[in-house]
């Protein structure tokens, strides 16, 4: 059995503690951050330790998407905030599309030869004031968004990665940042159409999708990760999405409106979420110790989400053209860098 929890686990290597809690059967894989990175060598001995660990195997996550989120660094290509490539669609449209493709193929390759399965990545949220959305959002303009992503998605199928767009319905019109606020959308539905042009129009091409931990009022009360309105009415029914929804991190404060960390699961699984993210570490024993049945088998919407890598991290550097695109890449960062210092 695989469980439908992806959590966040402590240090560099597995202790006794950690082994035995990721054996739980409610758990089906893990997400990693930079707190369990030092260099390829121990990520690639973690990883393998993490598969190894369990049949059927543990779904390893990371959020690799550039610029400001990037949890692998060192040694890996220093990847650009997407909004770049928004910026070059302005005046060089087949240049940007051609990077975004780029961008998305090194990663996702780099990510999975590490032995990770998938990065959380496209963002297709509007970058219109957000504070934590902001540049990692690919441009203002909808349709930009769609284009752009559009590539990135093909680079990611091409590398072996599975995809997850984040996060539904849009959470770059909106000021606040639910990693640290209950944050409220005032708009209307008809208001928020624009924002939900990207799921709509690339839902067939998506692997995952991620609801915004956002109450949209006009809607429901609920934050839509945890509203069955915008996951089985807006996604499911009238968009007609059929693959995997994954919860935002259920530790995050916009998701405290549904009640303790077992309440949010709960909540997030009756509207309709097949996977939920519990980042900290020491909110995984309060969530195991609340469980008095077992939770659904979520085996098939993890077997859906394995990465398949077609080269080694070494073997990589060894193909020109893969050389030539994190060349291309790393310059591009390093430029963005130096124009925002």
């Amino acid at each position: 059995m695989s469980g439908p929890l992806i959590v966040g686990i402590e240090g560099l290597e597995l202790d006794a503690l950690t082994r035995e809690i990721l054996m739980h059967p409610v758990i089906g894989g893990v997400i990693l951050f930079s707190r369990n990175y030092a260099d390829p060598e121990q990520l690639k001995t973690l990883t393998q330790a993490l598969r190894d660990l369990r049949e059927p195997r543990l779904l390893l996550m990371v959020d690799q998407e550039g610029g400001r989120v990037q949890r692998f660094r060192d040694s890996f290509t220093q990847l650009p905030p997407l909004s770049v490539l928004g910026r070059w669609y302005a005046s060089h449209p087949q240049r940007a599309l051609d990077m975004a493709y780029r961008h998305a193929r090194v990663m996702a390759a780099e990510v999975l030869a590490a032995g990770v399965d998938m990065s959380l990545a496209p963002v297709l949220d509007l970058n219109r004031g957000s504070t934590v959305i902001g540049d990692r959002a690919f441009s203002a303009e909808p349709d930009e968004i769609v284009a752009l992503a559009g590539h990135y998605l093909a680079g990611m199928r091409d590398a072996g990665m599975k995809s997850c767009g984040k996060h539904f319905p849009g959470h770059g019109s909106v000021v606040a940042d639910s990693h640290f606020e209950i944050v409220q959308d005032e708009r209307s539905i008809d208001q928020i159409k624009q924002d939900l042009q990207p799921f709509v129009e690339l839902h067939e091409q998506l692997d995952s999708i991620m609801p915004a931990h956002i109450c949209y009022r006009s809607a429901d009360e609920q934050p839509a990760g945890f509203s069955r309105f915008w996951i089985e009415q807006k996604l499911r029914t009238d968009i007609g999405y059929r693959g995997v929804v994954i919860s935002d991190d259920l530790d995050m404060t916009g998701a405290t409106l549904a009640g303790d960390i077992f309440e949010r699961w709960q909540a997030c699984h009756t509207a309709g979420c097949d996977l939920a993210l519990v980042c900290q570490p020491e909110s995984v024993p309060l969530m195991l110790d609340s469980i008095e049945q077992p939770l659904p088998d979520a085996g098939t919407s993890i077997e859906r989400l394995y990465g398949r890598s077609a080269f080694s991290f070494d073997e990589q550097l060894t193909v020109p053209e893969f050389r030539a695109w994190r060349d291309s890449l790393n310059r591009l960062a390093e430029e963005q860098a130096g124009a925002t210092a």
